[in-house]
């Protein structure tokens, strides 16, 4: 181990090779931000690229020969691209003003966040009586989520009720993720399922996470874009279905 490796592993940070690594990936990302008549799009065949019809100069018009001989950057970033998300986008149609989910529908999500100067059992009760008065709703769909973290697996869980149908468990296994990461995924997937259950006009999403929940209505860049792209586009049209269709994110401890 060299003396530099021996440093890393002591102050926890990760080696100098990936560290670089990671900084030549990102650079190769940001030609995909650009705009999509700017010229670099013209020599590239990335399929998410806006062009229908390929310049007579683009990388794909090039033989398996010339394209061996070509090790450079423009190259490096159009293989990048494959298997990115336009969801990563910066300019997708939904990140756009007047189109985000915060202009067209403000009035329909709201957050209700725990007080903190309470003990457990207190909202433990509160939380059993909501839950009781609004099980009898048909019109509500009560989403409970959670996530942890062991040994680099996170296990979500998401249970979700409906007056008349049996409690629907669903959990996930993922490897190597963070623990927001992990949260909003689960949110996602319970969001996803209370929206195509019929008569539901309400859910309602209980977390410990509210901040993490929050970052579905965040437009700016951020790493949970993906996510946060997602769900805005089921709720658009779970809202759109009908004007009186809301969604309620309580906070509670787990």
């Amino acid at each position: 181990m060299s003396p530099v490796e021996g440093i890393e592993a002591i102050v926890g940070l990760i080696p100098i090779k990936l560290h670089l690594q990671k900084l030549v990936g990102r650079s190769q990302l940001h030609s995909l931000v650009l705009s999509h008549n700017h010229l670099i799009w013209l020599l590239m065949d990335s399929p998410s690229s806006s062009s229908k019809c390929q310049h007579p100069t683009s990388l794909s018009t090039l033989t398996d020969h010339q394209r061996s001989l070509i090790k450079g950057y423009l190259v490096d970033s159009n293989n990048k691209s494959y298997g990115i998300s336009l969801f990563f986008s910066s300019l997708h149609s939904e990140l756009s003003l007047g189109s985000r989910i915060i202009d067209n529908f403000l009035d329909h999500f709201s957050f209700n966040l725990s007080n903190k100067g309470k003990n457990d059992k207190i909202c433990l009760q509160q939380l059993d009586n909501m839950v009781l008065k609004l099980s009898s709703s048909l019109s509500m769909a009560i989403v409970v989520t959670d996530a942890s973290i062991k040994i680099n697996i996170a296990t979500s869980i998401s249970y979700m009720y409906l007056a008349n149908h049996p409690l629907t468990k669903t959990v996930y296994h993922v490897a190597f993720v963070t623990s927001n990461k992990a949260k909003l995924f689960v949110i996602r997937c319970g969001i996803n399922q209370a929206c195509i259950k019929e008569n539901v006009s309400k859910i309602i999403v209980i977390t410990d996470s509210i901040h993490v929940a929050k970052k579905i209505f965040d437009t700016a860049s951020h790493s949970y874009q993906s996510h946060a792209m997602a769900i805005p586009s089921k709720l658009c049209c779970f809202f759109a279905s009908n004007q009186d269709n809301s969604i309620e994110f309580l906070e509670y401890s787990s």
